[in-house]
Formats: structure tokens, C-alpha cells, sequence
């Protein structure tokens, strides 16, 4: 009798356990860049927090390297419940919600504490609540940050560079017009093909971030970055709304304040990068143009600006522009 209450008592300790195990649910944060990347950082970032303030309630996995697919693959992924938190650049995000793209024009932004202080005010949780009335759940704006360009055929320092060259794009229509403008041959194809394309010769160059050139190690397949800080890149950490309607406003809470420890996390590791990025590529082999002509650029840039403004008129960008 004994051996058999002792056999009772652990047998409900199993259950107990397996219950509490049951209980624990897995939240998949994915992303398209290597998992040693700024994204990366940022979605461990996620994960910690939410499992701290849920008292392990909910755990994370993290899917890095666009294992669940393209950026705008996982964006539909989290409006179909699929996936539940993505951690993404902000350009395809125009195709759900065409408002952001007024966040990438070409130099609309004069540096880092400029874009931060924007996205973190006024304008930033506006967009965020625009996102939010799309099928979507804006959690916090995170960061990529300014994008050079890089190639394997030559040095860039003015427009005439680039004529003729094919740069992969997002895919996002404001970028492709400013680079056919610029005379290049725009080709916007999803993150996850670009490596191939680059190796193989699809494309000659691509633009990106320091963070995303060194975690992609794109000096293996490209010579040359000019540092045109052309463009200013938000990333969003955005949650699925079919999982964000499921939780009580406490939880609801828990993954607010996981997205901003995720920000914290990546915005820390951009800033990193940036201070070492360029000395990594030399080391690795890039020649690096330090000196561009920007004024240049931004002139011939101009006119991407009106497929913005002819829809939603000049309001958005004179406010970004203000914001000290």
C-alpha cells in the first residue's frame, strides 16, 4: 500500500508537470538576416523579456535567415496566424500599408537621432496605429539603419556610377524610382535570394546597412561600398493580430514591452556595427568610397518623392523634417 500511494503521489506530480509544460507557449520571432545580425540580437532580446515578464509562461524560437521565407512572405504569414512575430525592414511594409512609405524616401532623414527621435514620437506612433487598422499589429519601430551601396564592378561616388548597374531593391516602389532615376537598373527581389544573386551575376550590387552588409558577409561576393547613407532603414517588430487578440491586456503588455527590449537590443548592435563595420569590410577585402557626392544624389533622388506626396500630399514629410 505504501509503494502503491508513492507511485500515486509521483504519477501526479508527472501530470502536474506535463500540465505546466503544456500550459507554456512557444512564440516564433522570424526574420530574413543571419541570426549573428542586429536581428538577431534583437529577437533574443524579445524572447528574454517575454519569458521574464510571463514568468515563463511563454517562451521563444527564434527563425533567422529567412527560414520562413521573404519579408513580405512572413508579413502575410503573420495576418494568417502563421507566424507570430516577425521582426522585418520597413519596406515591403508599404505594400500592406502604403502610409511607412514616407519613411523611406531618399535623404529625408539627417541622422540617427533624427530617425529615432521620429519614430519613437509623435509621427512614429501614429504610423504604427495606421499599421494596426491593416491587418496587422505595429509593436515598435526598430532599426536597420542608413544604406550604402555596395557592387563588384566599381567604385561609386557620384550618379554617373551607377548607370547601367542592376542593384537589388526592396520591394518598394519609392527606392525603385529613385535608382532608375539615378540611371541604375533596379531589380527588387526578396533578401533571402540575394547571396545567389550577387554570386551567380543576376545583379551587380545591392544596398543595405552596415549591419546587414558585414552579418551577410557580402564581401565574398561584392568589391566595392560607397558610403551614400542614401536612405535611412526602420525596421518594425510587428506581431500576427490573429495571436495578439487571443491575450488579456496584461499579456498584451508583456509583448509591448518585449518589442522595446528588442529595439533597445538592435539599435545597441546597429550602433556597434556602425563604429566597426567599415574597418570589417576593409579587412575583409572592400574597397570602401568614403567620399560621395550626396547634394548630387539627393537632387537627381527628388522626383521619388512625388509618388508619396501625389497620394498623401507634403504633411507627413514637412513633420519628419521638423522634429529636432
Amino acid at each position: 500500500m505504501f509503494h502503491f500511494r508513492n507511485l500515486m503521489i509521483a504519477a501526479s506530480a508527472l501530470a502536474l508537470t506535463a500540465g505546466a509544460a503544456q500550459a507554456q507557449e512557444v512564440i516564433t520571432v522570424a526574420h530574413a538576416i543571419s541570426a549573428q545580425s542586429h536581428y538577431g540580437a534583437g529577437a533574443r532580446a524579445f524572447i528574454a523579456k517575454l519569458e521574464e515578464l510571463s514568468g515563463g509562461k511563454y517562451t521563444g524560437k527564434e527563425a533567422p535567415a529567412g527560414t520562413l521565407g521573404g519579408e513580405r512572405d512572413m508579413i502575410e504569414g503573420l495576418q494568417i496566424g502563421s507566424i507570430d512575430v516577425v521582426i522585418t525592414s520597413s519596406g515591403p511594409l508599404g505594400n500592406f500599408v502604403p502610409e511607412v512609405y514616407a519613411l523611406d524616401l531618399p535623404f529625408l532623414f539627417r541622422d540617427y537621432e533624427h530617425a529615432r527621435k521620429t519614430l519613437d514620437g509623435e509621427v512614429g506612433q501614429e504610423l504604427l496605429a495606421k499599421i494596426g487598422e491593416n491587418n496587422l499589429v505595429g509593436l515598435a519601430w526598430s532599426e536597420n539603419g542608413f544604406r550604402h551601396i555596395t557592387n563588384s564592378k566599381t567604385a561609386i561616388s557620384g550618379p554617373d556610377d551607377l548607370k547601367g548597374l542592376k542593384v537589388r531593391t526592396m520591394e518598394n516602389k519609392v527606392h525603385m524610382k529613385a535608382f532608375t532615376d539615378m540611371g541604375a537598373a533596379p531589380t527588387p527581389m526578396a533578401f533571402p535570394e540575394v547571396f545567389a544573386a550577387l554570386q551567380q551575376g543576376v545583379v551587380d550590387g545591392q544596398e543595405n546597412p552596415i549591419p546587414v552588409i558585414t552579418a551577410s558577409k557580402f564581401w565574398e561576393v561584392q568589391k566595392h561600398i560607397s558610403l551614400t547613407g542614401h536612405v535611412y532603414s526602420p525596421a518594425i517588430v510587428l506581431a500576427s493580430p490573429i495571436r495578439m487578440d487571443g491575450l488579456s491586456e496584461e499579456e498584451r503588455g508583456w509583448f509591448m514591452e518585449a518589442a522595446k527590449a528588442s529595439v533597445a537590443a538592435t539599435r545597441a548592435e546597429v550602433d556597434k556595427q556602425e563604429a566597426e563595420g567599415v574597418q570589417l569590410m576593409k579587412d575583409n577585402g572592400m574597397e570602401v568610397t568614403m567620399t560621395v557626392d550626396k547634394e548630387a544624389f539627393a537632387k537627381i533622388a527628388e522626383p521619388s518623392y512625388e509618388i508619396y506626396t501625389s497620394q498623401y500630399g507634403p504633411e507627413m514629410i514637412e513633420r519628419i523634417r521638423a522634429v529636432q
